[in-house]
């Protein structure tokens, strides 16, 4: 795609995109239900700026800078499954900071409310209302493709990916707000999260670099507990009740339990 008079993208095939006013591109063929909303999004956002996944910021973005660092082409980079687009604005910013390599970061979404966000709060990025699952992107155009903490769509991530790229995927480890799953999931199996599945349907699709584990405890500010809890899908499903229990406890800090996967193509 190519960007025509700052006001629309355009694909080899001549289809055009409009961008919206506040500067993303709807580039979904039809509307797709999701239970992302404003509130969860404005939740992650609030967290976020507390500082509470710097650690996993500083890990990958570093990881980037030293993959990258031996050649002179300019990097590119997709948060495919980005939401409100925190995560990828704050790895920019640490590479931005790092590295000499012109840059450009492109985020994509179904949920239009996180694009939107994203889109007005950090302008300086491409972001697109889309399918992961059908994504607008030529073919192996990414250095890197991201996905924290979100689904997957592995044949489009191969497709996208350039030969010698790679794909960097975090999912949740056992101990992940357990605090929140010990709330919620009460004398309930889902309290314990294996990821196990996960793990070796990424080891099918791509060779697994590395494999590393990013556990650590967070101070919680009072002013935090309720957007913690709106941020996650572990309340989707759960009474009032248990929301408003969740409220009421005394949570002064959580377990950030992470494993992240790097991958190549085979």
């Amino acid at each position: 795609m190519e960007l025509i008079l700052e006001k629309s993208l355009q694909c080899t095939n001549h289809h055009t995109f409009d961008l919206s006013r506040q500067g993303y591109v709807n580039v979904l063929s039809h509307g797709l239900k999701t239970k992302y909303d404003k509130q969860m999004f404005e939740s992650r956002r609030s967290l976020y700026k507390s500082g509470v996944f710097q650690p996993l910021v500083d890990q990958i973005g570093g990881r980037i800078i030293r993959e990258h660092e031996s050649t002179r082409e300019p990097l590119r980079i997709l948060d495919a499954g980005c939401g409100e687009g925190s995560h990828l604005f704050a790895i920019r910013e640490k590479i931005v900071q790092s590295s000499p390599h012109e840059l450009l970061a492109v985020g994509a979404d179904i949920a239009k409310e996180g694009i939107y966000l994203a889109s007005r709060d950090y302008p300086d990025m491409i972001w697109c209302v889309a399918d992961i699952a059908n994504c607008p992107f030529a073919s192996q155009q990414f250095h890197f493709i991201l996905a924290i903490l979100s689904p997957s769509n592995y044949a489009e991530c191969q497709r996208m990916l350039k030969d010698d790229g790679m794909v960097i995927k975090v999912i949740p480890e056992s101990g992940y707000l357990q605090e929140l799953r010990a709330i919620f999931y009460e004398q309930s199996d889902k309290q314990l999260y294996a990821n196990d599945n996960t793990v070796a349907r990424f080891t099918e699709a791509f060779e697994l670099v590395e494999s590393e584990r990013l556990k650590y405890s967070w101070k919680l500010e009072k002013a935090l507990v309720e957007p913690l809890i709106r941020m996650t899908p572990l309340s989707w499903g759960c009474t009032e009740e248990d929301l408003q229990k969740a409220k009421d406890m005394d949570i002064s800090e959580i377990t950030i339990d992470l494993r992240i996967l790097y991958g190549k193509k085979k």
